[in-house]
């Protein structure tokens, strides 16, 4: 979810819960009087409490719906202005070219999390599209069978037993958690320390509006690779779903 914690799964797994929901609703009553029910919804909310508590609520809702508010009447429009005037095989070479970026965040928490192999594979993508695939306009890697490896310290926190802590809505990134929030700073110091360190502006003119045309792009870009739409679900308890979702899709993350 942020942005980029926000991920497309938990509109899918959203979806497929309610769907469930809805056959459960419709099928209950069928069910033989000997099937009793495992758990009561006091039990499922009790646990959902105790595993992602929520002190700041009012704070988070008041968050969620700014980032609602910026999404409807700046993000989306301009992302979809982006969309209207750039060819497909443009935008995908653009997407292309910023995850190849992400994969260095990517190597970077394998590593801290002591992932052999999958620091191996990671980096065996970034050299391969940033080689072959020129500067990772065309994903070269994954045709060639080394799949994306998403990690971020928040994760390598929680590998290392860090507790993810009250939940968090961050403006902008969305869902998250203290933990996380933690992690997003020390994903966001070691990127631009490595740019700072091979600044390849340096010797341009106009360095200042290069850097920040680059950036503004890549925003975009992340919120043209997002699919998922604040109350695209139209479920009444949208906020206490996502938070829920959220909370789990982490701890598999971290589970792997």
């Amino acid at each position: 979810m942020r942005f980029s914690t926000i991920r497309p799964v938990y509109l899918l797994i959203l979806t497929i819960t309610l769907a469930l929901l809805a056959g459960c609703a419709a099928t209950n009553t069928n069910l033989p009087p000997e099937v009793p029910a495992m758990h009561s919804l006091s039990e499922i909310q009790d646990e959902h409490v105790a595993q992602s508590p929520d002190p700041w609520v009012g704070f988070n809702r008041s968050v969620y719906k700014f980032n609602y508010n910026l999404d409807k009447y700046l993000l989306l429009p301009i992302t979809g202005g982006y969309e209207f005037i750039t060819p497909t095989i443009v935008q995908t070479g653009v997407s292309n070219v910023f995850n190849n970026l992400v994969d260095v965040r990517n190597l970077t928490n394998s590593m801290f999390q002591l992932q052999g192999m999958e620091s191996l594979t990671t980096f065996g993508r970034f050299v391969t599209n940033s080689t072959i695939g020129i500067a990772g306009i065309f994903d070269v890697a994954t045709e060639l069978g080394m799949p994306v490896h998403n990690e971020d310290f928040g994760q390598t926190l929680g590998y290392w037993g860090v507790e993810a802590g009250p939940y968090l809505v961050l403006p902008v990134f969305g869902p998250s958690s203290v933990r996380d929030a933690g992690g997003i700073l020390v994903d966001s110091a070691i990127r631009y320390g490595i740019a700072y360190g091979i600044n390849i502006y340096e010797k341009m003119d106009n360095e200042f509006a290069i850097k920040s045309g680059i950036t503004t792009l890549e925003s975009v870009d992340k919120r043209h690779q997002e699919k998922f739409r604040y109350y695209g679900s139209a479920y009444p308890f949208e906020y206490e779903m996502l938070r829920f979702l959220s909370g789990k899709y982490r701890e598999l993350q971290i589970m792997k």
